[in-house]
């Protein structure tokens, strides 16, 4: 069975859509002759200075193994957003180029998202766990993040604490105690994990990279985790909330990808019948205007340093 030409396909589509006033390309004597819109292929050549019959071969399928260099080349000269540009690198064979910054600022989707999901405590993280968005039930399932006692409302940080004595992860590590019923090691496991995943994706990010250093300084725990190569995304958790309020609240936390925002979006779920009526009575302490609590930070928020 042929193997079907993904990369053919998505390069004369992307050439055929794209405009060649976009690309400074001159209209020259036969302009008025054009069949459809779009570059044509000599014209793809030259700007990505490759020539005419390598871009017909890798069109029909003829070749398949494009280097980093020519899939780069032809990304910029077809004007590719970062999700279009990973797409042709994978359809190449080839892993995407390495990232930017990792991203901190919550786009309006997903306050939609957030705003359809107003009955669950929500909360919106960046990829290294920086707490930048939250709900009025997380506030009232979890307590106020101002008084979680996280470095630059970082989740690494706060789990990784130490208290003045150096115990390790003194209590509580929201506003109130909150139990992962796999227990600390295995939580702790599982967010080192996730990190190694965003650290590796965004190799050059200074914030990210600071933060990683000095958590390898400071806490024997995070550099025995680290060291261990593992690396998964987080995907969910039981917690039981010791909640001041309402007593034990068994919760079902579930973390969602944001598809080009590269954002976790963290809701809590009852996970029976009798916390589905204690989530009801904190929601009845919560204001009637639903929404996120957006905290974004820019790109050029400050790096975390030794304290």
């Amino acid at each position: 069975m042929a193997m079907a030409n993904h990369f053919g396909i998505a390069l004369r589509g992307w050439r055929e859509r794209l405009s060649p006033s976009r690309t400074g390309v001159a209209p020259g004597p036969q302009a008025t002759e054009r069949r459809g819109r779009g570059l044509r292929r000599e014209e793809l050549a030259r700007l990505a200075g490759l020539s005419v019959d390598y871009v017909v071969r890798l069109e029909q399928g003829r070749a398949r193994n494009p280097s980093a260099q020519v899939v780069t080349a032809l990304a910029r000269a077809l004007r590719l957003d970062p999700s279009e540009r990973d797409h042709l690198f994978r359809c190449a064979g080839l892993a995407p180029p390495p990232r930017g910054d990792v991203p901190l600022r919550v786009p309006l989707r997903v306050h939609r998202l957030v705003d359809r999901l107003g009955r669950a405590p929500v909360a919106v993280f960046a990829a290294d766990w920086t707490l930048i968005g939250w709900n009025g039930m997380w506030t009232a399932a979890l307590g106020d993040p101002g008084a979680y006692g996280w470095d630059a409302r970082s989740l690494v940080t706060g789990m990784f604490r130490q208290s003045p004595a150096g115990v390790h992860r003194p209590d509580p590590l929201a506003a109130w105690p909150v139990r992962s019923w796999e227990g600390d090691a295995a939580e702790e496991e599982a967010l080192v994990a996730d990190l190694r995943v965003t650290a590796a994706a965004y190799p050059s990010d200074a914030r990210l990279a600071a933060l990683t250093a000095r958590m390898l300084r400071t806490s024997p725990r995070f550099a025995d985790l680290w060291f261990t190569g593992t690396a998964r995304a987080l995907v969910g958790d039981r917690k039981t909330v010791e909640h001041p309020l309402v007593g034990d609240l068994v919760l079902d936390l579930d973390v969602l990808t944001v598809p080009g925002a590269d954002l976790r979006i963290v809701t809590y779920a009852a996970a029976g019948s009798a916390d589905t009526e204690k989530l009801d009575a904190l929601r009845a302490t919560c204001p009637p205007r639903r929404g996120l609590q957006d905290r974004s930070v820019a790109p050029a928020h400050p790096v975390v340093t030794g304290r």
